[in-house]
């Protein structure tokens, strides 16, 4: 069996007719009772391509959590594009903010790509690196501080530590919908939003560069 030095890249095609074969026979099967075999014959390539590629069971379903988790980050940073693109004042701020979290809450937390991310996770914890293991790590946390920062330096947030007001973010809008109704998604539970919307009124309380001047109440 091939060592990760010697693993092929191979084409993109293949990899991915391999990763998604692996994804659909983990969550109906489980990783015990999928048999690279079986990966081989779904993604109709041979059981050699599948060790070529990724070497093991083990690795295969690392990637297939990996790629998940990309596919989720790749989301954010779409959504955080699509809804907070330089505002031009308090109010646009505001809005842009419900909309970013709101989205994320339908098409990130609502996705067949984040249960897929839960499910293998939870399930599969055993056979992952390390338990609990999580494929998009701080990355949405981190590109959200980016946005932070930028809009700080436009003089719409003042935020010393932009990593901390991103953190502050999560948890006063996500944090505070799964505390409380134990799921952040929007598009299951219409009590989310309201809770997104506070929480988003009491983040820019807090850092709101003209907070002095009248913030929301």
């Amino acid at each position: 069996m091939p060592t990760t030095k010697t693993l092929r890249e191979g084409s993109t095609r293949k990899r991915a007719a391999i990763l998604s074969a692996a994804r659909e026979l983990f969550l109906a099967d489980g990783f015990d009772r999928s048999s690279v075999d079986a990966v081989a014959a779904r993604a109709e390539v041979s059981k050699r391509t599948v060790y070529d590629y990724f070497g093991d069971k083990r690795t295969l379903l690392r990637a297939v959590v990996d790629s998940v988790g990309q596919s989720l980050v790749t989301t954010v940073r779409r959504t955080l594009d699509d809804t907070l693109t330089e505002p031009t004042g308090a109010a646009e701020l505001e809005d842009g903010l419900v909309a970013f979290a709101m989205r994320i809450a339908t098409d990130m937390l609502g996705s067949a790509e984040y249960t897929t991310l839960q499910r293998l996770v939870r399930s599969e914890s055993g056979h992952l690196p390390q338990q609990d293991y999580n494929p998009m790590a701080d990355t949405p946390d981190e590109a959200i501080a980016e946005r932070f920062a930028a809009f700080a330096e436009a003089g719409l947030l003042d935020v010393p530590d932009a990593r901390l007001a991103a953190d502050q973010f999560l948890a006063l809008t996500f944090g505070v919908a799964l505390d409380r109704l134990g799921s952040a998604n929007a598009a299951q539970d219409p009590r989310v939003r309201p809770l997104v919307v506070e929480g988003v009124r009491t983040f820019l309380r807090a850092y709101r560069a003209d907070r002095g001047e009248g913030a929301t109440t």
